[in-house]
């Protein structure tokens, strides 16, 4: 995800995830994501909502590794797999906390069990990283080349086994004051390169020895603490060590995870027929929207099928108001705008068959709601609260995408908040994307004849049918509900 940190997990959520995550139905999206992975979920959710950037030359650097990942989806599922499997057998690996015996026993099988896990990652990167082009995947093989070498495992496999004490524990010790034993150090036995049988025949030298009678615990629990003593700092390197490489897999589960989403995705949209490409990102402040077949995904997973597409150039445009008949697609493309946005700002490839777009500061929307079932306000007042929210988070480059806001009231007073808010956003620098039914707004803000603005309507057909397309053109004063009527009721008779 990054060139020079790593992906934060833990960052917390934006102020408004639970309107995004409604208004534009991400739900639907993540779970088209996920599959039957929770983990992975949670990293998308974060990855769209907390990892996105207004540098392109970050978001070019995720397309790069994506490409990848969907040239090799097999290399990709297997190598998330392994760390998955590493990570659920590092559960099974208890390390004690009761003393340092305890610590460097189960540190020691953990280890030997991560050295195992590392040696097939380091070959599954051999077999396979020559197949990857990107600078993220590229880097991440270089890594595991360079440093998981045979000298490597074969230096930490010798000092595994050096721990298990099999001819006991050599521990040197000074007298303290009092006589207290002090300076207690692990020493490395020396190695005797005797063959067998002269080591059998040969005089031992002057020793202490030192006996302990069998039924003698409490001089069997002062040797235990002297041990433990010496073994102490050995201990708590090799767990540091053991939490080390146990970092390393959960860090690489968190940005695998990430990649296994989009790949899954991919799939599913591609099952669907609808088409999906990477879009081209511009610096914020550009006032760049072109897109070629621009549908919302969410939608198409919803309904199992693919969507008629929209094909928009608002170039230098800072203003998009969307009117006109009603069912017509208006909501779903203000919906496949926002998600777009998320997708192309996260790294990822957008739902459209060509996407070239400014990346902004922040995400907002402000949809109408249902009716307060507490009553503690109505919806007018509900509308006005959140209003004053977004205003409270709002900054230069941010994009706002407004859906039937301030039509709980009567038609003049509601047009006219609309036209104040949108004409005071405008000013500071926010782009806006405004559907709508208030005809007194809509027709206001076009008699300006904005140089920024541009106007959309949801396409109708002279006998009413609705082409979920949407062009170019000025408000209309009706939005067609009498199509509506006869069709429900024309079935009904």
């Amino acid at each position: 995800m990054h060139r020079d940190h790593d992906f934060a997990l833990q960052a917390r959520l934006p102020w408004n995830e639970r309107a995004l995550v409604q208004d534009l139905a991400l739900e639907t999206l993540l779970q088209a994501m996920a599959g039957e992975d929770s983990f992975v979920r949670e990293v998308a959710l974060k990855a769209l909502l907390t990892s996105w950037t207004v540098d392109p030359g970050t978001v070019r650097y995720r397309h790069a590794v994506m490409r990848d990942g969907l040239k090799n989806p097999s290399v990709l599922r297997e190598l998330y797999a392994l760390v998955v499997e590493t990570i659920e057998a590092r559960r099974k690996h208890y390390v004690g906390t009761w003393g340092p015996s305890s610590v460097l026993y189960g540190a020691r099988d953990l280890m030997q069990m991560f050295v195992g896990m590392l040696r097939r990652l380091r070959d599954l990167a051999r077999a396979h990283g020559g197949r990857f082009e990107s600078e993220g995947f590229r880097t991440l093989f270089a890594l595991l080349e360079r440093e998981l070498t045979d000298e490597y495992f074969a230096r930490i496999e010798a000092h595994l086994v050096e721990v298990r004490f099999r001819s006991g524990v050599l521990i040197s010790a000074a007298p303290g004051p009092g006589n207290v034993g002090g300076r207690y150090v692990l020493r490395q036995p020396h190695e005797d390169r005797r063959s067998w049988l002269r080591r059998l025949l040969a005089r031992g030298g002057p020793s202490y020895t030192f006996r302990l009678a069998d039924r003698d615990e409490a001089g069997g629990r002062i040797l235990s603490e002297m041990q433990d003593r010496g073994i102490h700092l050995v201990a708590n390197a090799l767990a540091q060590s053991a939490d080390h490489i146990d970092g390393f897999f959960q860090m690489l589960r968190t940005e695998l995870a990430f990649h296994v989403g989009c790949l899954n995705l991919h799939e599913r949209l591609a099952a669907l027929g609808a088409p999906v490409s990477f879009p081209e990102p511009q610096p914020a402040g550009r006032r760049r929207l072109r897109c070629r077949g621009l549908y919302d995904p969410c939608l198409a997973l919803q309904k199992q099928g693919a969507l008629v597409g929209n094909t928009v150039d608002a170039d230098g445009r800072s203003l998009v108001v969307v009117t006109g008949a009603n069912q017509g697609g208006k909501s779903s493309f203000l919906r496949a705008v926002g998600v777009a946005q998320l997708m192309m700002q996260s790294g990822m490839f957008v739902a459209a068959e060509a996407f070239e777009g400014e990346l902004c500061t922040g995400l907002i929307t402000h949809h109408k709601r249902e009716e307060d079932a507490t009553l503690k306000s109505g919806k007018f007042d509900e509308e006005l609260v959140r209003m004053s929210e977004i205003v409270d988070h709002l900054a230069p480059g941010a994009v706002v995408l407004f859906n039937e806001s301030f039509s709980a009231t009567n038609e003049r007073e509601g047009s006219e908040i609309a036209r104040q808010v949108v004409s005071a956003l405008l000013e500071k620098g926010i782009k806006v994307f405004f559907v709508t039914h208030l005809h007194a707004f809509a027709r206001g803000m076009f008699e300006r004849a904005l140089e920024n603005a541009l106007f959309l309507r949801a396409e109708r057909l002279p006998d009413g049918t609705r082409t979920f397309r949407l062009v170019e053109g000025e408000p209309l004063a009706t939005s067609f509900g009498k199509d509506l009527y006869r069709r429900i009721f024309a079935a009904r008779a």
